[in-house]
């Protein structure tokens, strides 16, 4: 919604005097978007982070923020984030894995489906969100992907999230959508789907994304 209000004829006619802030959620804000946002408006973009098992809001940003930071800010009062690995184990600052969430918002279970509630629902309260992130040195947490978006190449882990953002900095990409395909020497590779505007050429999109991502996110 940022970025097709931001390119939307007439936008910069609006006033956003009397505006403060603005709050975004439901899906990561990439910081192009958000640094034209403010551009435009004069407001930096705030992320917010929760999901419909949490009734819904578990993190977000403050409105000290000066400009976009990439993150989600912190946990709401009362509530407690995580990140932990594969065998459900807290990891430290700057380590990458799974965000969980206890808290007086998280829901007790889905209605009359035990099995997918014991899947998510652990010991202490502790809610899996599905979400890949990381914590860093000042408390502040990240989204990194969505679990099952997270492509496996020859080994390495690529987030489709990081595809998209690389993809969209090009003038003639408007969206971009990053998949992970069957690949018979690298067990998957990258597939991705873009909304042009303008003419832009298959080998054009690919010498853009070398530019900016390592070889094996970018084969095929």
């Amino acid at each position: 919604m940022l970025d097709s209000s931001s390119n939307h004829a007439g936008f910069q006619e609006l006033d956003f005097s009397h505006a403060r802030f603005t709050i975004a959620g439901g899906m990561p804000t990439q910081k192009h978007i958000a640094d034209r946002w403010q551009e435009l408006t004069g407001m930096s973009v705030i992320e917010g982070y929760g999901l419909t098992e949490c009734s819904p809001v578990v993190a977000a940003g403050t409105h000290q923020q000066q400009s976009f930071i990439s993150s989600i800010g912190v946990p709401l009062p009362s509530t407690e984030l995580r990140i932990v690995n594969d065998k459900n184990e807290p990891l430290g600052p700057n380590q990458i894995g799974e965000i969980q969430i206890r808290g007086p918002q998280v829901m007790k279970g889905y209605w009359q489906q035990e099995a997918e509630t014991n899947t998510v629902m652990h010991a202490g309260g502790w809610l899996s969100s599905g979400d890949i992130g990381r914590m860093d040195d000042d408390g502040l947490f990240y989204i990194e992907d969505r679990k099952k978006d997270m492509i496996l190449v020859s080994g390495f882990n690529v987030f489709s999230t990081e595809i998209e953002e690389v993809a969209t900095l090009h003038p003639h990409i408007i969206e971009a959508a990053a998949i992970g395909i069957p690949d018979d020497a690298t067990g998957e590779k990258v597939k991705l789907f873009i909304v042009r505007k303008g003419n832009v050429t298959v080998d054009e999109i690919k010498k853009h994304c070398r530019k900016y991502l390592t070889g094996y996110k970018t084969q095929g």
